[in-house]
């Protein structure tokens, strides 16, 4: 069944919620769980499905997301498997680059068309889940779908965040509506399990997870040559073509990282006893770049803390925090509710010395900091006696070297810091 599917990945646009996490590299490439990139998790999904003919498809900020994949997939010779990037291109016949995600998808079509297979798998490249997708995929051949569409019961709070789908008791996707507001949303239940029902989880949100068959995906962008978004347009326009429009309903973990928010959330919840995303679970297994580090080396005390690889942290005290690969913390800094993600390379002495030459701290995080509800992006070299956010919630705003989104502090990447800095 695997040769039959074609995934294809979205690479997303500016990701300019995410700012300043995206202020060198797209969404998918934003570091995730102190060791993995966000387009590890839809790669890995179909990897565990044995669905492993993926193209991910990039434009903005895409040079780190183009090497960490050169850099990670790769498979054997005698097999067909592979992750290549299709990067936005210009031509003679389209000079434009990608517009939405169906124009994306449409401008790459003649890169697809001479494989074999009978459904395309279109994912986004920034959401948190574990989903199977061979399940998926049967239910869209039973129940005799030209398109299949993920979608998760929400309740009516956050409903509105999402584009909401309505179905009948078949499945079969009727209407469907943008972000609607909460004294219009009332019409637009649907059939749900009884355990979704007693939760309030009426509304059937879309994943932005889709299955098309072959044909008519080519009929629905070739004939639909202004529509540029799947969600917007090119959906609502199946519906109402009478094209078997079909829901696939997901009741397991599954986030968007739309916002600073959500990423800091999503990245913290990893750190409770029974985290609603697995990464132990070898059934969905993450894959990621093997990068042969060191094993951590950790003096300090811990708790609710998950430390990757190749980590050295001294005599401090974290508590509910991720730790990124390579990361040094100094002695007596206490940081709590924390993303510290680490950086790309260890410094070398002759690097040590150009840094104090220059009056920079060594990277990493030095002694007798706190940081609290903070996110250390790469790179950053911290001094001693830092203080980060430690005090009354700060308002919103974007600084030289940091931003705050909803009382949450981005250290920038590469940013430094010196001794006594206090934000």
């Amino acid at each position: 069944m695997s040769n039959a599917v074609i995934s294809l990945i979205l690479g997303g646009g500016s990701g300019t919620r995410l700012y300043p996490l995206t202020r060198r590299r797209s969404k998918p490439a934003v570091p995730v769980a102190g060791k993995y990139r966000l387009v590890d998790i839809p790669i890995s999904n179909c990897l565990n499905a044995d669905m492993n003919r993926i193209f991910v498809l990039t434009q903005f900020n895409s040079a780190s997301l183009n090497k960490h994949i050169k850099n990670t997939y790769h498979f054997s010779h005698f097999s067909k498997a592979f992750v290549d990037i299709l990067a936005a291109e210009q031509t003679p016949d389209n000079p434009a680059w990608y517009q939405g995600t169906a124009d994306a998808v449409r401008q790459c079509l003649h890169h697809i068309e001479n494989f074999e297979y009978e459904y395309v798998l279109i994912l986004s490249g920034d959401q948190l889940y574990q989903m199977d997708f061979r399940e998926m995929l049967q239910h869209h051949i039973e129940s005799g779908a030209e398109v299949s569409i993920g979608t998760i019961p929400v309740n009516a709070k956050d409903a509105s965040d999402f584009g909401i789908l309505k179905t009948d008791n078949k499945g079969l996707i009727t209407s469907f509506t943008e972000k609607p507001k909460q004294d219009v949303l009332a019409p637009w239940a649907s059939p749900v399990s009884d355990e979704m029902q007693a939760a309030g989880r009426i509304y059937l949100a879309s994943m932005g997870i889709y299955i098309f068959n072959r044909k008519t995906l080519f009929e629905l962008l070739n004939g639909q040559e202004a529509a540029t978004d799947f969600g917007k347009e090119v959906i609502p326009y199946a519906i109402n073509a009478d094209i078997k429009v079909v829901s696939y309903q997901y009741t397991g973990y599954w986030t968007d990282i739309g916002n600073i928010s959500s990423f800091w959330e999503a990245n913290l919840e990893l750190t409770d006893d029974i985290p609603k995303f697995n990464l132990f679970d070898e059934s969905h297994i993450i894959y990621s770049r093997a990068r042969m580090l060191p094993p951590a080396k950790i003096s300090g005390t811990m708790k609710s803390t998950i430390i990757a690889d190749g980590c050295i942290i001294s005599d401090s005290h974290l508590e509910r925090c991720v730790v990124g690969i390579r990361s040094r913390i100094g002695k007596g800094s206490v940081i709590t509710n924390s993303y510290v993600m680490g950086a790309d390379y260890y410094q070398t002495l002759e690097d040590l010395g150009k840094a104090i030459q220059k009056g920079h701290p060594p990277m990493g995080i030095g002694d007798n900091c706190r940081i609290n509800n903070a996110i250390i992006d790469k790179n950053c070299s911290i001094g001693n006696g830092v203080q980060i956010n430690v005090g009354e919630k700060l308002p919103d705003g974007d600084y030289d070297n940091y931003a705050v989104k909803d009382g949450i502090v981005v250290i920038k990447n590469g940013v430094v810091l010196p001794d006594g800095y206090i934000i």
